[in-house]
């Protein structure tokens, strides 16, 4: 059980990436005061988490209702969750669409959007957690196993950004820029992983049919 609650742990935190969301974050709430970026972050993480928590508790029935193998999702998670990997290792990131931008620069509250979503709670996030969630079906408490660690990495995320001005003077954009592409090469093998699973667990239950 270690194992896998530390490879979920290091999926969640490499997808979330709460260093490369900083960065993103002060661009978006640079014209507010620390108290107001606080309350930003906070409402932010907190509607990221709904999401990812509906996520770990209905998707997989979801899954179901829409006739989907789990394998295949993997298959096509771990494509998604490679591509992310790879903009983030080329410094291509780029989780909002061009009319998402534009949107987010005219509102107010950009709490839910663009940062509860999809900022924190975007695509490879949910894939990856789908994919864990049925992976922790072999172990008690599976599901609560999941939802911990959303907690913490969501805990993370939070931390970070409300100490954002501070860990931009430490680091630097380039110290960002090089934790960034270290975990995308994670990110990337972790992909590769993912996809090669689902294929042979595809084989499998296609060979048992």
């Amino acid at each position: 059980m270690i194992p896998f609650i530390v490879r979920a742990f290091l999926t969640l935190f490499v997808v979330l990436d709460p260093i490369g969301l900083v960065p993103i974050f002060l661009t978006l709430t640079g014209q507010h005061s620390p108290k107001v970026q606080a309350r930003i972050a906070r409402q932010a993480v907190l509607v990221a988490g709904g999401i990812l928590f509906s996520f770990a508790l209905f998707g997989n029935a979801l899954l179901r209702y829409l006739s989907i193998q789990v394998e295949a999702f993997q298959i096509a998670a771990g494509i998604l969750l490679l591509k992310i990997a790879i903009d983030m290792v080329f410094g291509q990131r780029e989780r909002e669409t061009k009319a998402e931008k534009i949107e987010a620069q005219t509102r107010t509250d950009i709490s839910v959007f663009p940062l509860g979503t999809p900022l924190i709670a975007g695509p490879g996030a949910l894939a990856s957690i789908l994919i864990l969630e049925g992976e922790a079906t072999v172990y008690p408490f599976g599901t609560g196993i999941i939802l911990g660690i959303i907690t913490f990495v969501l805990f993370l995320v939070y931390g970070s950004l409300a100490i954002a001005q501070q860990f931009t003077r430490w680091l630097g954009q380039t110290g960002i820029n090089v934790i960034s592409r270290v975990l995308g090469i994670l990110l990337a093998a972790l992909a590769v992983q993912y996809i090669i699973d689902g294929v042979i667990a595809l084989i499998k239950v296609k060979l048992k049919m």
